[in-house]
């Protein structure tokens, strides 16, 4: 009897994919406190370096040229290198530039940063889709991208009452002191604890076929592979992928808005106090962390129940997206407690539509491309995230109100929606081929 409970045992499959999970979780958290650092800060630093909002507006906007163009060249080094290096070097190399910004003094110093942040955090996305289709089985995919696309939220969540502690009792230098040796410290465990699952220790044979059979490309996403014109033309003109494109580039818009005027917005044009913002302000946030707990835990129960991937993978992100587009709402009041209800209806669409639209593209991404499918689908996506804040940035320079931004986030939340229920169809892996 003994022996045979020893057997069982044996046979069960570890779980070492989601220490891997928390590892992709924790790297993403302080990717997104590195992101939206700037966003709490930008009021005292506005002031303090006599900046307008037109000038905000392409500070913003500055980390999405270089993270935008990036994109389809990380593809290619993901592909090429593996996970573990470039994953890695990008994150000591946005740490260092999250720490330069406590030396700036002008505007040109300000984007200098924020660009060579964007040029290295940009390996982040497409490094943890290709992660987490590598790591998880289909049944497990919506809950570990859940998880991981959660971290960015809790990043943001927490970002907001944490900084403006910081900021108020040691300045807005300190801010990016303090978040950027946090990731410089984290680069060591990443170095020392991730590899690809063939090459992991403390992994069984049971859970590399789990993770196999159940969809997952344990073995099969090659490295050192070289790429051709041929694969660039079929994820640029495969149909269902352009769908994903413009979804994507939706969701991004709205994010972008609620990462970098979303502080601003309450303290400029509902002239709400900056501690109230650290405790208002979060609450959004937590509402996407909610939005993509849901969202996760729905699009798997579906997948589980056989429902098809265009119900189980698009229904949750087409429901994201529409509840986004409310965000108008707050338009038409001033009272503080209607507002962030509006905003936390809406960033709780955002992070549903947020976490599912990765593990729809993972189920439909060519498997010998999955890093550089990845990369060509965050480059389009952070058009989105590019041009947003500079588009707000110049409709209440030129407005000298944020109705009009409003609008524009709105009415991406209904493209998006628009995009997924009538462009992408049934959705089918995408296959190249030889």
């Amino acid at each position: 009897m003994k022996e045979s409970n020893m057997n069982n045992l044996q046979n069960k499959p570890t779980k070492k994919r989601w220490f891997i999970l928390l590892l992709v979780c924790t790297i993403t958290f302080i990717n997104y406190l590195d992101r939206a650092n700037l966003s709490v800060a930008a009021p005292f630093l506005s002031k303090d370096l006599h900046l307008n909002p037109a000038q905000m507006g392409l500070i913003f906007s500055a980390l999405g040229w270089s993270y935008t163009c990036m994109q389809i060249p990380c593809g290619f080094l993901l592909d090429r290198f593996g996970t573990k290096l470039i994953y890695g070097i990008a994150l000591c190399g946005w740490s260092l530039f999250t720490g330069a910004m406590a030396i700036t003094y002008n505007v040109a110093n300000i984007i200098a940063c924020r660009i060579g942040l964007g040029f290295f955090e940009a390996p982040a996305f497409p490094a943890n889709g290709r992660i987490v289709t590598t790591w998880f089985p289909s049944k497990e995919r919506g809950l570990a991208i859940g998880a991981y696309t959660g971290a960015e939220y809790i990043g943001l969540a927490l970002c907001t009452p944490i900084i403006t502690w910081i900021m108020i009792n040691f300045g807005w230098r300190a801010v990016f002191i303090v978040t950027g040796a946090l990731g410089l410290l984290f680069a060591f465990v990443w170095f020392a604890c991730y590899s690809d699952p063939a090459k992991t220790k403390g992994i069984n044979k049971e859970e590399l076929e789990l993770i196999k059979n159940g969809g997952g490309l344990s073995d099969t996403v090659p490295e050192k592979r070289k790429i051709s014109a041929k694969d660039l033309k079929y994820l640029f003109s495969n149909r269902q992928l352009w769908g994903m494109y413009i979804g994507g580039f939706s969701i991004a818009s709205i994010l972008f808005f609620f990462m970098t005027w979303f502080p601003s917005y309450l303290v400029s044009e509902k002239h709400m106090p900056i501690l109230k913002v650290g405790i208002y302000g979060a609450l959004p946030y937590f509402a996407a962390i909610a939005g993509v707990l849901v969202s996760g835990r729905w699009s798997d129960w579906m997948v589980s129940k056989n429902l098809g991937m265009s119900i189980s993978r698009k229904l949750p992100v087409i429901t994201g997206l529409l509840l986004s587009s409310v965000i108008i709402g707050a338009n038409y009041s001033n009272d503080v407690n209607t507002i962030i209800t509006f905003m936390s209806i809406a960033f709780f669409g955002q992070g549903m539509a947020s976490a599912i639209s990765w593990a729809l593209l993972s189920e439909i991404m060519p498997k010998n491309l999955v890093g550089l499918c990845g990369s060509t689908y965050n480059f389009i996506t952070n058009l989105g995230g590019t041009l947003s804040p500079a588009i707000v940035g110049y409709l209440v320079a030129r407005t000298g109100s944020y109705s009009s931004a409003l609008v524009f986030v709105s009415a991406m939340g209904i493209l998006g929606a628009f995009s997924y229920i009538f462009i992408i169809g049934k959705p089918k892996r995408v296959v190249i081929p030889d």
